[in-house]
Parts: structure tokens; C-alpha cells; sequence
């Protein structure tokens, strides 16, 4: 019989999940709506399917651990993270390209397992989803797929500019460019750091490749994703107020050219934006609500954007000091 893991003492303490059962309750407990809980010990190889070349993991192992199938290490991170946010691959491919299916523990305390053929919505709602309709328990990968991809990796183009000795905190962001525009953008948003008083400190560019198997989708069209990375002023009120209109004005000289930004974005982003760029946002949050009327399931990205989408329009203002 499967059994809750023991939590350690203290109230920050996150109970620990090493199974589906134990996924299941910490659902049922609540444990998803209160906090975070620790999945770190899902980090099982659950099946291998050498025939049909299928891979089954629990969503906490990591890519690095997956070298020995793979030949490289294909992603930062674990498999459960990058699917959540159908992160783009080494050659610029969305994940989603990669999975066969996934088997989540939904908010009334069940495993639903789901893919392009069983559960097709779920599988669509779910990938690129991030966590907003229960946290994945296990993914069922493509290994022949995931290999022609790491085969055909392209190191983004890297440009690392020198510390300007601005100070302040460091920030990042990663746009969606058309590649004809790509420059005129970088060369906008130089302006506009300017404008702020802060330095541009890295850009990255990398192509990605269309999908349209997921409801959240970023990559409607082939494009350079653009990371950007910049240092701004302190941590006060003032200074974080600053933060959040540069934020928004950089965003803006993408969605001006014909671009967007990745969903990870989406808390931080206008209404307007959001809007602009993710039409099927609404729709989106019109089936987390279907699926979870009491919202049970509240992830830090849906927790974000629920935020952003009923927030009103304000004039904010900053001070050259």
C-alpha cells in the first residue's frame, strides 16, 4: 500500500513526493492549493520501450540524466520543467514535438494520463500549460525524435557586452522576433535601456520552429528567440515601478515589430499584451476554470497571470535620478 513520505518538522517544510500515490494525496490534502511540494525524488525511469523507442520517466529526472540515451544532455533542468513550459529544444523545436504522453494528477486527486490520440485536449491544455491543470507525475518520450534533434543543435548567437558598473539588480527576458527585424530590435531596446539609465549586458538569438499542438501556443511561426539581458536600479518602490514600465516597453518593441514573447512572460506582461500576442489566453483560463472550478491547482505562473488579467490600466510614472 502506498504510503505519505514523512515530512520533515517545521511550517516551511514541503512534503515530499516520491510517488503517484503519494502525488494523489498531497493533491487531495491540498497540498498544490497551500504551497509548493518537494517532487525532487520523482526521478525514476519508469519504462523503456525499445521496440517502439519510448522512454517513460517520472517528471523529476533530469535531461542530464537521460545523456546515456540521448548522446548529450539535451536541456537544463528536468523533463517535467521543460515540458510544463514547452521550452524550444536544442535546434530550436518545440518539446512538445518530442513527447508521446503524459500522465498528470489532475485537482481532484487522480491520475489522468493523456495524448494525441486519449485525452487530446488535456494533452494540449497541459503541455505549455505550466502546471496550471495539475503537476505531471510521468512523461513518455520519443527517444528517436529527441536524438535527431540533439543531432541537429545549433549554438544560439552570443553576445556578451561588457559590466558597465551601473550596478543594481540583473534581469532577463526572452522575446519572439521576426529574424528580418532582429536587429532594428536589439538597436530599440538599446535606446530605451539607455532611457532608463541601464546597460544591456547580454543578447542571445536563436531560431525556433513552428508547432500548433498545443492550446498555449508561442510558435506560431518560424522565429529568432531573443534573450536579453540587462541591469536596472535597486529595489525600491520607485525603482520597481521603473522596472515594470521598461519591462513593458521592451516587450512592446517586439509585439510593434510582429513579435511576441514566451508564455513564461505572461504574469509580467500588459493585459494588452497579453491579449496582442496570446488571443487564445481567455479561452485558456475559460478551461482551467471548467476543469477546476474551486481552483484547487494554483501554479506561480497561473497564480501570475489570473493576476495580470484582472488588473487594471494605471499611468506610471519615473524619475530620472
Amino acid at each position: 500500500m502506498l504510503t505519505m513520505s514523512p515530512t520533515p518538522p517545521g511550517p516551511l517544510a514541503a512534503p515530499r513526493v516520491q510517488s503517484a500515490g503519494d502525488l494523489c494525496k498531497a493533491m487531495l490534502a491540498g497540498t498544490v492549493h497551500a504551497g509548493p511540494f518537494d517532487a525532487a525524488c520523482l526521478d525514476r525511469t519508469l519504462r523503456h520501450d525499445a521496440e517502439r523507442g519510448l522512454l517513460e520517466v517520472q517528471a523529476g529526472v533530469s535531461w542530464r540524466s537521460l545523456e546515456p540515451y540521448l548522446g548529450a544532455v539535451f536541456l537544463p533542468g528536468s523533463v517535467g520543467e521543460s515540458i510544463a513550459a514547452n521550452r524550444a529544444g536544442p535546434d530550436g523545436e518545440p518539446i512538445v514535438r518530442h513527447l508521446h504522453a503524459l500522465t498528470l494528477a489532475t485537482a481532484g486527486g487522480e491520475l489522468h494520463r493523456a495524448s494525441r490520440e486519449r485525452a487530446a485536449d488535456l494533452f494540449r491544455l497541459a503541455v505549455g500549460g505550466f502546471g496550471a491543470f495539475g503537476p505531471f507525475y510521468s512523461l513518455t518520450l520519443d527517444l528517436a525524435s529527441l536524438a535527431r534533434s540533439a543531432g541537429r543543435a545549433a549554438a544560439p548567437a552570443h553576445i556578451e557586452l561588457p559590466d558597465e558598473g551601473s550596478g543594481g539588480q540583473s534581469f532577463a527576458l526572452e522575446l519572439l522576433v521576426p529574424p528580418a527585424r532582429s536587429d532594428e530590435i536589439v538597436d530599440g531596446m538599446r535606446g530605451v535601456l539607455a532611457e532608463h539609465r541601464c546597460s544591456l549586458r547580454l543578447v542571445e538569438a536563436r531560431r525556433t520552429v513552428p508547432e500548433a499542438e498545443t492550446f498555449l501556443c508561442w510558435a506560431r511561426s518560424e522565429c529568432v528567440a531573443l534573450r536579453i539581458g540587462y541591469r536596472a536600479r535597486g529595489a525600491t518602490l520607485g525603482a520597481c515601478a521603473s522596472a515594470a514600465q521598461l519591462r513593458a516597453r521592451l516587450i512592446e518593441l517586439a509585439v510593434a515589430a510582429g513579435g511576441s514573447f514566451m508564455p513564461g512572460l505572461l504574469p509580467l506582461a500588459t493585459r494588452a499584451q497579453a491579449e496582442a500576442c496570446y488571443p487564445m489566453l481567455g479561452a485558456f483560463l475559460a478551461e482551467k476554470r471548467r476543469l477546476d472550478p474551486a481552483e484547487r491547482v494554483l501554479s506561480p505562473w497561473y497564480r501570475g497571470v489570473r493576476r495580470a488579467w484582472r488588473a487594471q490600466a494605471c499611468t506610471v510614472r519615473w524619475a530620472r535620478d
